[in-house]
């Protein structure tokens, strides 16, 4: 069995005994532990009474944090014409049609977000078996197909976060960085729970919000108390 670190032993040292504190209390105890080289993210998992295969039990949405996430967002859009240039207006760090598209089917995929106008959705369609998987299909559910791309690339570059129950109603995000005031942290917490919570579909039955835990990239996970965490802001 591999050896613990010193800094891996004081980690769990310090969140040992630590379970469904206030949200206060994990984001001081994930900020204080987070001692790599580099700005770590600061992440949220939620574990949620769904089964994500029944369609009236999807969870999935999105988010605009109110201080952002602390990341680079690198955004295509799929658009012609005025719309095109309307998104290279807006930031868009990627803008195409179907020479977009061969070099998605190459393997080239240099970007976090993509978004497209309704007219261009045949064309990304074919891709679906690529973007699908990776959480980066353009869906008009979460304002990324759309022809105002103005917007969706201000909302991309701004702080906006989707969210995607997986198999095991599992939703996670990268919720800031570790370099954020406390105070900062705990409002984008507070923010992404409440938008879990607005998006609960009509077939979830019992516990909606089971568990929450919050973790840096590198270090533990601490669970938090959902009602704590569910608290109006």
């Amino acid at each position: 069995m591999a050896k613990l670190g010193k800094r891996t032993k004081a980690a769990r040292a310090a969140f040992a005994g630590k379970d469904n504190i206030t949200v206060e209390e994990a984001v001081a105890l994930v900020k204080s532990n987070a001692n790599s080289k580099f700005d770590e993210t600061v992440e949220i998992a939620m574990n949620l009474g769904v089964d994500p295969r029944h369609a009236d039990q999807m969870v999935r949405g999105v988010v605009s944090l109110p201080n952002g996430t602390g990341k680079t967002v690198r955004v295509a859009v799929f658009a012609r014409g005025a719309k095109a240039e309307e998104a290279q207006a807006a930031g868009a760090d990627i803008v195409g049609a179907e020479d977009l598209m061969e070099t998605i089917q190459g393997g080239t995929i240099e970007f976090d977000r993509c978004i497209a106008t309704p007219d261009m959705m045949p064309v990304v369609g074919r891709l679906g078996k690529i973007l699908g998987p990776r959480n980066l299909m353009p869906n008009p559910k979460v304002g990324t197909v759309t022809m105002d791309v103005a917007e969706a690339v201000a909302n991309a570059k701004g702080g906006e976060v989707q969210f995607k129950a997986e198999k095991a109603g599992v939703v996670h995000a990268g919720i800031g960085k570790v370099s954020f005031d406390e105070a900062k942290l705990v409002e984008n917490v507070r923010a992404f729970v409440a938008a879990v919570s607005r998006a609960k579909p009509s077939g979830a039955k019992g516990a909606y919000m089971k568990k929450i835990a919050l973790s840096s990239t590198m270090g533990p996970g601490v669970s938090v108390d959902v009602d704590n965490a569910a608290a109006a802001e």
